[in-house]
């Protein structure tokens, strides 16, 4: 077996929610396989996800799709050089799910493990697939649970600019689009039927954009789009003008804040991860905007802007080579902030 320092494939769990994701991340040669099942039709009749059946529907797929995984990879266990896992933060019964599989294979192999914060994985998951883009850079966290400006200045050296100070900006999409009937999972269907509005038909604030500062707040948001949808006829055509309207105000927002974070930093470099970075309309306004400073905005492909097993294993290969280790114990964060994370840089030096 080759040592963690020189490890290549690594294979990564996620299982933070609702969705159970592997992959086989390779040093030298990039990724090799991945594969993601979805819970949305398990918590669809429940209107959002429902812990327990989430942790018991994990159990059930993580196996078969880990030997999915490596048979795809054209690989055995005994081939794996490491195990990377989502530690947090996250639903505890999941995260504990994949925790105690990896945990179990990392020590039936005689492997190191390592416990992967799953924000840094999706942070991360742009850099996967370019190898040019290096810290420094901004990077925008925006998903159902997180909407965050960290200021990346190496890898494991974070620092918070600025969040969300109630509902992040995903979780505002599927509420509102609960609010107007539309199905679970809210979010995507309210941006596909936002292409049917007409721009400007709703005018809805950009929340926390009249004054200083790098926080986001979409409750009051969230408000208005539900006092308009009352007073509206609820015709379909409606509808589209509601969710394009509500869509446009947190598209708005984000390129706002965004923008005054980049100033901040006194930095071009814009990375979008997390699930909503996956909107085509944010993504149409932070490249314009990108062009017009003559600066840089990337993206995971839209498969990694959602919870996958790849961005784990990236974060734990990465982690792994540079000498981090974990101890033999089952260990989850179900919160945990990102800021205390050691930097990659340090921690090659405590190494060596």
């Amino acid at each position: 077996m080759s040592t963690a320092t020189a490890s290549t494939a690594v294979l990564g769990i996620e299982t933070s929610c609702d969705e159970t994701g592997v992959a086989v991340y390779d040093l030298a040669s990039g990724l090799r396989s991945h594969a993601l099942y979805s819970q949305i039709a398990l918590h669809a009749e429940y209107g959002g996800v429902v812990p327990e059946l989430a942790s018991r529907d994990h159990v059930r797929k993580l196996l078969p799709l880990i030997r999915q995984t490596l048979a795809e990879a054209g690989l055995g266990v005994a081939d794996l050089d490491g195990v990377a896992y989502t530690a947090g933060p996250g639903l505890v019964g999941a995260l504990l799910v994949g925790a105690g599989v990896a945990r179990a294979l990392a020590w039936a192999l005689d492997v190191p493990a390592i416990g992967v914060h799953h924000m840094e994985g999706h942070l991360l998951a742009p850099l996967m697939e370019d190898a040019t883009l290096k810290p420094p850079f901004v990077a925008l966290l925006v998903s159902g649970g997180h909407t965050q400006l960290i200021a990346v200045k190496a890898i494991g050296d974070y620092e918070l600019l600025g969040e969300t100070l109630d509902d992040a900006a995903g979780e505002a999409f599927d509420k509102t689009a609960k609010m107007m009937g539309l199905p679970y999972p809210g979010g995507p269907q309210l941006a596909k039927l936002a292409e049917q509005g007409r721009p400007g038909a709703y005018k809805f604030s950009r929340p926390m954009t009249d004054r200083p500062g790098l926080d986001f707040s979409f409750s009051g948001l969230k408000t208005q789009v539900l006092l308009a949808w009352q007073k509206s006829d609820k015709s379909d055509a409606t509808r589209a003008d509601i969710a394009r309207g509500f869509e446009d105000a947190v598209v708005d927002t984000l390129a706002i804040k965004c923008e005054r974070a980049l100033e901040a930093a006194g930095c071009d470099t814009l990375i979008v991860a997390g699930g909503v970075g996956a909107n085509v309309r944010l993504r149409a306004k932070l490249q314009a905007q990108a062009e017009k400073r003559g600066g840089r905005v990337c993206f995971p492909r839209p498969v990694f802007c959602t919870d996958n097993g790849a961005m784990i294993a990236y974060a734990g290969a990465l982690r792994l080579a540079a000498g981090q280790r974990d101890d033999v114990k089952v260990d989850v964060r179900p919160r945990w902030d990102m800021a205390t994370l050691p930097s990659l840089a340090k921690q090659k030096e405590h190494s060596a």
